[in-house]
């Protein structure tokens, strides 16, 4: 009997890219909110970028300080009780971070270290909003199991979530974070995206 593949990968790596996009022209100093291992933080410094990444887990600020190069500044703090500089960073970015948070005060605290013209993005885990969401979630187990099954085709390296990073159950839907996070930043962009994950986009006017 053949055995079953492993078509397990990392939904919230796969949208590394979709942060990168959202940066401003100009960025030169970036901070990075649950940097985790440190891939992003370290994708970031390879641009040229100035990155502070924090996490509040001890064994993720080892594992990244271990994997950034020394032009990364890697803090181990607990994200809503840093100083922050106001408008002392031309991006505030986070990956599967904001569900564990309180939304609204994590939301102006990293809005207000944005500069004018910058950004703040972040992607994270949504609860599931059903019945409205059940064709989006057939899609994605459908289109998770064909993208895994095309990774290990191209031998492309295995994906998950590393040991010790802290796992939440998200308890809002994509659209009580949108109509939340309105309330907080106008013109914030909250979209659903398919692998169980929402995108929040604000730029800062000026």
């Amino acid at each position: 009997m053949r055995p079953v593949p492993d078509l397990s990968w990392d939904h919230s790596a796969h949208y590394r890219p979709l942060l990168l996009r959202a940066l401003p022209p100009r960025c030169d100093r970036v901070l990075e909110v649950g940097c985790g291992a440190g891939d992003l933080a370290a994708l970031l410094a390879g641009r040229g970028v100035r990155v502070d990444a924090v996490d509040r887990s001890p064994e993720m600020v080892a594992l990244a300080r271990a994997r950034v190069p020394a032009t990364v500044r890697v803090v181990e703090a607990d994200a809503l009780a840093l100083d922050l500089p106001a408008g002392g960073y031309d991006a505030v970015v986070s990956t599967s971070v904001l569900h564990h948070l309180p939304l609204e005060e994590a939301l102006r605290s990293w809005a207000a270290a944005v500069r004018p013209g910058g950004v703040l993005a972040a992607v994270a885990l949504p609860r599931t909003d059903l019945p409205r969401e059940l064709p989006v979630e057939a899609l994605a187990a459908v289109a998770h199991r064909a993208v895994g099954a095309w990774r290990r085709l191209r031998r492309a390296p295995r994906a998950g979530p590393v040991s010790g990073m802290p796992v939440r159950a998200p308890e809002l839907t994509v659209r009580e974070v949108r109509r939340r996070a309105r309330a907080v930043l106008p013109g914030v962009r909250v979209r659903r995206l398919l692998f169980w994950r929402y995108s929040l986009v604000w730029r800062r006017p000026g």
